[in-house]
């Protein structure tokens, strides 16, 4: 045992098999429980099966689980049911994290545990590839939570002098309810996981111009909207798909990583430099995993591809998968993004992954070893990133895959941010980001104000609360600038100018979740900054009913005994609240929001004065 570490060896009774356990415990209260597979022999063994760890808990009859489960454009929707005996497993078998469930639990009890109370056992797995939970209720009422890499289609050979380390995983317990179980994984985030640690920056605003141009990106269109934006407060300006190959549609040019001639005769640079003289930095699209059958990478290099020889190989978003586990590949994908970050001055990858496996054949190696693939493949993708980041120390990352399909601790070590959901359609955000803040940390998530006609409803929301609710994450404009009416422009000059108050609060501080948007017409959420200083509230109405005033707002969090100098956004939406107030009357009577109609929304700013 050294320091916060143990380690305990154990053998097998016959063959020549250690297996060290090891057990981390950090100061945020998170126990990190993970093991190594050794063999010591000279014979290959295969390892089936290789879990990272159990965590039982007390009998008990009322234990509820919660966990994140969803579909693509509805990622991180909340389920609690009650456990009975017998197995639940939670499980993604498709090489990735997944959008279908997300490796994360929270177990609470039956009418004691609530937001703000009751005990909670919680844990997460840091692992970017395919994984399983198995939670099971004995007939006595124990309850066990087993995880680790999903043992489906598995198997994993060792040679005399090897070893298999199981991924991360990582758990903790409270008294105070599923609020103080996220505000514990939050911190731990922050300080022990993101590559910023144990202080990361605040996220900048930025723009991205997918909506405004899709595939058709050039210099001129795209230093035009850096142009507007830059008159908004951006702070990064970021091109999406569409800038390299021959990318004019989604059917062709992924993996021909150079930058398209007729697009920028001139190369990225002249862009870059006019980003960088509007006081922006500069970032790219990328999705270094994949390929189109219609690009000259693959009809060079087909075997490159996953697939089973003989076999068809199937398509999805018109790309294939490219074997990350093989070695020539992880050098080609390095190489290309190492190339693109040197030659052009690059602060932000957005790297997406927008398709889950298929086919996952290895032909290239023999057979015994082709299920390898499961863990080199993601080995070999951390390995990139840590490289990467290692060449570039300023270059930051997001993880986005098709939206929220690879959110985990495993690649959040190497990731600054993420994509929660395409979908930005400020109502379904509003249960989305809930979703989300269970088991990550609010300045990971990515929130765009995008156009109203890009949502999946079509409906019409105003741009203040799609504003409103991108500011409760790290805040993106993804609209299309070009559309904007004078007003909107002025508008959203003046709420990224409020974000920005508020983004220090927001990203770093402690969220409170004081209503819950699922199955209901009001929420409201509220950040207090680490030291206490600072507050910010955002409420939110999608619709009214019978002229009910919206409910009174009891704020969490502060100190009852100082005073606070209240600040809304627009005076309007809060009459009447006194400029200096005391916290004790804030979290016991609350904020009274006037907000009415459909799709009205508010933000009060706190400032502790004495």
């Amino acid at each position: 045992m050294t320091g916060d570490e143990l380690e305990i060896t154990m053998k097998d009774i016959l063959a020549p098999v250690y297996v060290r356990l090891y057990y981390h415990v950090w100061p945020q209260g998170v126990l990190g429980r993970w093991s190594k597979i050794e063999n010591r022999g000279k014979e290959t063994i295969v390892v089936e099966q290789a879990e990272s760890a159990t965590w039982n808990l007390p009998p008990r009859s009322s234990y509820e689980l919660s966990s994140l489960t969803g579909r693509w454009a509805t990622e991180w929707q909340l389920q609690t049911e009650a456990l009975h005996p017998g197995a639940k497993v939670l499980e993604s078998r498709r090489g990735s994290t997944s959008h279908q469930a997300n490796p994360w639990f929270a177990i609470g009890s039956k009418g004691e545990t609530t937001e703000t109370a009751g005990p909670v056992w919680f844990g997460e797995l840091g692992w970017s590839g395919s994984w399983r939970f198995t939670v099971e209720q004995t007939a006595s009422e124990r309850v066990r939570i087993t995880g680790g890499t999903n043992p489906f289609d598995f198997s994993y050979p060792l040679a005399g002098g090897a070893a298999l380390e199981t991924p991360r995983f990582y758990g903790g317990y409270t008294s105070k309810g599923q609020g103080e179980a996220s505000r514990i994984l939050h911190r731990f985030q922050k300080a022990e996981i993101l590559p910023q640690r144990p202080t990361p920056k605040v996220r900048p605003v930025i723009f991205n111009s997918w909506e405004a141009t899709e595939f058709a990106v050039d210099e001129k269109s795209q230093v035009a909207l850096a142009e507007k934006a830059a008159k908004l407060g951006v702070e990064r300006m970021v091109i999406d798909d569409g800038w390299f190959g021959q990318r004019n549609s989604d059917f062709a040019g992924l993996g021909d990583w150079t930058v398209n001639a007729k697009k920028f005769p001139n190369g990225l640079k002249p862009m870059i430099d006019k980003v960088h003289a509007l006081g922006m930095d500069f970032g790219i699209w990328v999705e270094p995993e994949m390929v189109n059958p219609d690009s000259d990478l693959y009809r060079k290099h087909p075997e490159w591809a996953m697939n089973f020889p003989g076999r068809p190989r199937s398509e999805s978003r018109n790309q294939l998968l490219l074997n990350l586990a093989r070695e020539d590949v992880r050098q080609y994908v390095f190489n290309f993004l190492d190339k693109l970050v040197s030659e052009n001055d690059i602060a932000f990858l957005k790297w997406d992954y927008n398709r889950n496996w298929s086919e996952p054949g290895w032909d290239a190696v023999p057979l015994d070893q082709q299920k390898e693939i499961y863990v080199k493949f993601v080995d070999n993708l951390y390995g990139i990133l840590a490289d990467l980041r290692a060449k570039h120390p300023k270059l930051e990352i997001e993880s986005c895959s098709g939206g929220g399909g690879r959110v985990d601790l495993g690649i959040l070590r190497y990731t600054d941010e993420v994509w929660p959901s395409d979908n930005t359609d400020a109502l379904d955000r509003l249960v989305i980001q809930d979703g989300f803040t269970r088991a990550y940390s609010p300045n990971l998530m990515m929130a765009w104000v995008t156009d109203v006609q890009s949502g999946p409803g079509h409906r019409f929301i105003p741009l203040s609360f799609r504003f409103l609710v991108a500011m409760s994450g790290s805040l993106g404009i993804g609209g299309d600038l070009n559309k904007w009416s004078a007003e909107d422009m002025t508008l959203a000059k003046e709420y990224t100018a409020f974000y920005k108050q508020v983004r220090p609060t927001v990203q770093l501080g402690e969220l409170h979740r004081l209503m819950a948007p699922e199955g209901s017409e009001t929420s409201a959420v509220q950040y207090v900054s680490a030291d206490g200083k600072a507050a910010v509230v955002f409420a939110y109405l999608h619709s009214q009913h019978y002229w009910r005033p919206f409910p009174m707002v009891r704020l969490e969090g502060l100190s009852p005994t100082a005073m606070y100098r209240v600040v809304p956004l627009d005076a309007k939406k809060v009459p009447g609240v006194a400029m200096e107030v005391n916290g004790s009357q804030l979290m016991g009577e609350g904020i009274q929001f006037n907000l009415r109609g459909d799709y009205d929304a508010a933000a009060v700013r706190l400032e502790r004065i004495r």
